[in-house]
């Protein structure tokens, strides 16, 4: 299931501090209340304005800030969404595209958080998360291999618990 985004995802000023994408709420909440001001001030005093409108558009307007904050919290719980799942890529393999649009593959090895967003470290190179093309599995650790040792034989070179197997 695609989701579109419905406004745009402000950006962090530091790691951790987020700033929403809209921040004229304040200025928004001042001239509904001049506007609100100016309509009882210069209302007809033979003929005034209903109570019941008044409370209305302050409902309204209430409710239209609430849904702001909440899809402000929402933008801020996206970006620390991300700033987890860049983090979780430490160790993975991933593909991303360079400077000149070819697909380069590496090992991620930390990540830093600035103004932008994530910026994964691969093999000396800063990638924006952006620029990921696909995460692979974290690559298989190599191990020595070492001649297995038998106690119950004595066989040091085979592995062979039966005992059927001499020793070369």
């Amino acid at each position: 299931m695609t989701v579109g985004a419905t406004e745009a995802v402000g950006t962090t000023t530091q790691p951790g501090l987020y700033t929403p994408a809209n921040q004229s709420s304040s200025e928004d909440k001042e001239m509904f209340l001049n506007l609100m001001v100016a309509q009882l001030r210069y209302q007809d005093p033979l003929n005034p304005a209903d109570s019941g409108e008044f409370l209305a558009q302050s409902a309204q307007f209430t409710s239209l800030e609430k849904m702001q904050d909440v899809a402000d919290q929402t933008a801020a719980l996206l970006a620390t969404s991300v700033s987890f799942g860049a983090s979780n890529m430490v160790g993975r393999n991933v593909t991303y595209i360079d400077a000149d649009g070819k697909p380069i593959s590496g090992v991620v090895d930390s990540v830093s958080f600035d103004a932008t967003g994530p910026m994964l470290q691969i093999g000396g190179q800063s990638v924006s998360l952006g620029q990921v093309q696909s995460v692979g599995t974290p690559p298989a650790p190599t191990t020595p291999t070492t001649p297995t040792d038998d106690t119950s034989t004595g066989d040091t070179t085979t592995g062979d618990t039966t005992g059927d197997t001499p020793a070369p």
